[in-house]
């Protein structure tokens, strides 16, 4: 069907774009659904239900594409009512997985997914501490070398380096050396190239950046990015990620991740609007400084960000004027999904250059910890510390009373001039102390599964 509506579009180049984004992720979705049908029967619940959620997503991705860009054309209307059925089909196989992880073979316990807006939260597997987190491996081998200085021998582009690692690889790990130095180019980790490690010399020092902006030609969102990960088990550390696209620009990704089990460490992430794309599938970042300044953390991915330094950045433009800026735009379209954004003892606050704007007129300089970008979207905040620029009510609506009702936005025992809760939006929440811990490492992307050790 697809492959029709291309062929019949070739002189369309918007609905060009996005039917071969189409067949790109609906791939994609087809892989985690079959993944999650081999697995089912091993008892690995908690896989199933990331994989089969990150097939939700993908489906719902391209349905939204054609549904922006798509046109009018009965081709793509017939295209559209496929992808609809779709969705409710895999939405109601997600919703039994989570029924079944949650009852087991009692199918009278089964019924459709309760959220925190319901009170209701799953009983966490573990009472461990919260701020469990792994420890990222010490003694790497390294692979592959990337550097400025071609005659020494190494790789000339990241690109390269990637596409060296081996396919499908399990039994260990692929690490790169990124030298110290600035790399302008597109970088792709494919699907097929699992365990992929990048190595930089530290933040500032090894630079990857790139320019792609929504408005170029051919580029969406999703394209954008000048770093994008879809192998699974992906582990970078002393990187900076950046888009760098000058004004006036839109839309402009550093960094892209559908990378299941990914472990990223003491890296940066420079962009404006839409600087870490944190797409699909369970994450983990630790000590990373991501600035930005429209919904710049987003995505429907599990993820938790642990100890790290969260940046409001000027606008490009006329940022004197003053701004409504999100730190988050979380994009959950289930309820049965288990995906959301978990931020831990991290800090928020602005660049040295936003503060002097927002300190000479803070009234119209106004900064939140999020907005829901979709109908389920969940952000929480714990033991976090919220500077002034965090206004007094805390959380931003996306439009009207969209998503008001079902979003689950959560702050627990947080500091500074920011958080005090006297006049937060009444449509936010206070987590209760006895169900913080579903948001640990462990019991969120469980985290003490997969996460590597020193060793």
């Amino acid at each position: 069907m697809l492959k029709s509506l291309l062929a019949s579009a070739a002189s369309n180049q918007n609905v060009t774009n996005v039917v071969k984004s189409c067949l790109e992720i609906l791939g994609f979705s087809q892989y985690r659904s079959s993944v999650s049908n081999d697995t089912l029967p091993f008892g690995k619940t908690k896989d199933v239900r990331a994989w089969m959620s990150a097939a939700v997503a993908y489906q719902y991705d391209c349905y939204g594409g054609l549904s922006y860009q798509g046109g009018n054309s009965q081709e793509v209307n017939e295209t559209k009512a496929f992808l609809d059925n779709l969705i409710g089909l895999s939405s109601n196989a997600l919703s039994m997985i989570v029924s079944y992880d949650l009852f087991g073979n009692e199918t009278r316990s089964w019924r459709p997914p309760k959220t925190e807006r319901d009170g209701f939260w799953e009983d966490p597997k573990l009472r461990g501490e919260m701020g469990f987190s792994g420890e990222f491996p010490s003694n790497l081998t390294v692979d592959a070398t990337v550097c400025k200085n071609v005659s020494s021998g190494c790789y000339k582009t990241v690109q390269e380096a990637v596409s060296a690692a081996p396919s499908n690889a399990t039994a260990r790990r692929f690490v790169i050396h990124i030298k110290e130095g600035v790399y302008e180019e597109i970088v792709r980790v494919p699907i097929e190239k699992k365990n992929v490690v990048f190595l930089g010399d530290g933040m500032g020092k090894t630079v990857i950046t790139g320019s792609l902006t929504v408005g170029q030609p051919g580029v969406n969102t999703y394209e954008s990015a000048t770093v994008a990960v879809l192998g699974d088990g992906f582990m970078a550390s002393g990187i900076t990620f950046q888009n760098a696209a000058g004004p006036p620009t839109h839309q402009a990704v550093a960094f892209r991740s559908d990378s299941d089990l990914s472990y990223i460490e003491n890296c940066e992430f420079l962009g404006n609007q839409d600087t870490l794309y944190a797409h699909s599938l369970r994450q983990f970042y630790k000590s990373c400084r991501i600035q930005g300044n429209v919904d710049f953390i987003f995505g429907n991915s599990a993820a938790v960000f642990q100890d790290c330094q969260i940046l409001v950045s000027p606008r490009q433009v006329k940022p004197e004027k003053g701004e409504n800026n999100a730190v988050t735009a979380h994009g959950r379209i289930d309820p049965a999904q288990p995906t959301g954004f978990v931020f831990q003892n991290c800090s928020i606050n602005g660049t040295p250059e936003y503060m002097a704007l927002y300190n000479s007129k803070p009234k119209v300089h106004k900064n939140y910890l999020g907005r829901p970008w979709k109908e389920y979207s969940r952000v929480v905040y714990i033991n976090c510390n919220f500077e002034a620029l965090i206004t007094a009510q805390g959380w931003l609506p996306w439009s009207g009373d969209f998503a008001l009702k079902t979003l689950y936005y959560g702050e627990y025992k947080n500091s500074g001039p920011g958080s005090n809760l006297s006049q937060r939006v009444t449509w936010s929440s206070q987590i209760p102390a006895e169900h913080v811990n579903a948001y640990s490492v462990q019991n969120f992307i469980q985290g003490d599964d997969w996460m590597p050790t020193s060793s």
